[in-house]
């Protein structure tokens, strides 16, 4: 993917606010230093560069098309549906990597086709660890944190390697709990533990009886972002418009603008594309807006590989860009929506989670991702968390004109690695 160029602008560009979670219970049958930040090959020209570390670039490489593609391949399921969609792709990704450590046989084979995970833990570990650093960078004119922790049944027998694993390369907190004689207080904590991470983004991330005396461990991940606008939307500028739901159907919407300044910016013939930097340009908001009112066209051929040919033709340009300010939340029990796409044995007591214990069979019993946004002039906030429980079994002019007041897809994407850290749609902004 070539280099891409933003100017940097004297004004600031403020988001709304994205929070997302993740639950995956598993249940039961009965560390090295990383290098340096590295250059990835997606790399912009306008951002700051890493260091080089050749035997890792590919296998960095490789683990962000993994989560890329994945968070396309969900998009499609959840995009036959109507309504908004928000999730996180790198927090689902993470979180299911974290228990296909622990997987063997045809367990890890199904998983590794649904997540397109590297099969080689000497790569597929450091490049994890070093995508996870370049995330949790410090010294940045945003907010951009992400959080793991293993939650174990106290005197449970997890293997020692495995809790090694999630700590050295996932940067993991290891904890027990008392799950067998306090499910509901140890349900409390782990809700506290992703409420913190977010920020109160998300809260009662595992619902009521979620969890019970079966349960032996718990995965969790959190993810948070607030970054600020590289150039702001002016608040005496938002006016009352119609968004076109449909081609019947509108509703009124807060329409923010932004005139002539220069953004990234394409288009095809079905589709306009522009890129909203945030301060610091490690990390964007990419729109895809479809010409027409008919969404489903565009999405019917978005993919991994489409999105990067995209990306390729962005080009500096004067924009005129109108976007509605939306909020919206959801919640996915994901534990069909897994099944369907390729990886069933996870979730029954055929399950191989060996490499977690030798002492009783592990399987997953509940996946759940929790979303919100906000979007306004002022800013995005963003927070995912997930978590893992382990139960016993039982056109030319001066300015192009962007006007996003219909249906379109978001994307908010970490510019150095190229990882998509949340990706949407809006089919109506109220």
């Amino acid at each position: 993917m070539k280099r891409m160029v933003v100017r940097l602008m004297d004004r600031r560009v403020l988001f709304g606010s994205v929070v997302m979670v993740l639950a995956v219970v598993l249940i039961g049958s009965l560390s090295p230093n990383i290098s340096d930040w590295l250059k990835d090959t997606t790399a912009r020209s306008d951002v700051p560069v890493v260091e080089d570390n050749d035997d890792m670039a590919s296998p960095v490489d490789a683990t962000v098309d993994a989560s890329n593609k994945f968070a396309f391949d969900l998009y499609g399921r959840y995009g036959s549906s109507g309504g908004n969609i928000i999730f996180s792709p790198y927090s689902i990704s993470t979180a299911l990597s974290m228990v296909y450590e622990g997987a063997g046989g045809e367990t890890a084979d199904e998983m590794e086709a649904v997540f397109h995970f590297i099969e080689d833990p000497l790569e597929r570990r450091p490049a994890v660890a070093m995508i996870h650093k370049v995330i949790n960078g410090e010294d940045r004119d945003y907010e951009l944190d992400t959080a793991n922790a293993l939650w174990m049944q106290e005197n449970y027998s997890i293997l020692q390697e495995y809790i090694d694993t999630v700590v050295n390369f996932y940067g993991g907190e290891a904890n027990s709990l008392d799950f067998s004689g306090a499910p509901e207080e140890s349900r409390i904590v782990i809700n506290e533990w992703v409420e913190e991470r977010t920020k109160d983004r998300i809260k009662d991330l595992l619902p009521l009886n979620s969890i019970n005396t079966k349960v032996v461990l718990v995965l969790t991940n959190a993810i948070y972002f607030k970054g600020d606008w590289l150039i702001e939307f002016d608040v005496e500028s938002t006016r009352k418009e119609e968004f076109h739901v449909s081609l019947t159907e509108s509703v009124e919407a807060n329409m923010m603008s932004l005139l002539g300044e220069r953004f990234n910016y394409t288009e095809t013939g079905d589709v306009q594309v522009l890129e909203l930097p945030y301060t610091g340009k490690n990390v964007s908001m990419i729109i895809l807006l479809p010409k027409g009112n008919n969404l489903s066209d565009i999405e019917s051929t978005l993919s991994c590989d489409e999105l990067g040919v995209l990306i390729d033709g962005l080009k500096e340009t004067a924009v005129d860009v109108y976007l509605p300010k939306f909020t919206f939340e959801t919640k996915y029990f994901m534990k069909e929506d897994l099944i369907e796409m390729g990886m069933p044995t996870a979730f029954t007591p055929s399950a191989n989670f060996t490499g977690i214990t030798e002492v009783e069979m592990l399987f997953i019993d509940v996946v759940i991702h929790q979303a919100f946004i906000e979007v306004n002039e002022e800013g995005t906030e963003a927070a995912a968390a997930t978590g893992v429980v382990m139960k016993r079994s039982a056109a030319t002019s001066p300015s192009e004109v962007f006007r996003a007041d219909h249906p379109f897809i978001f994307i908010i994407q970490d510019r150095i690695t190229g990882i998509i850290l949340f990706m949407g749609r809006v089919m109506t902004p109220s």
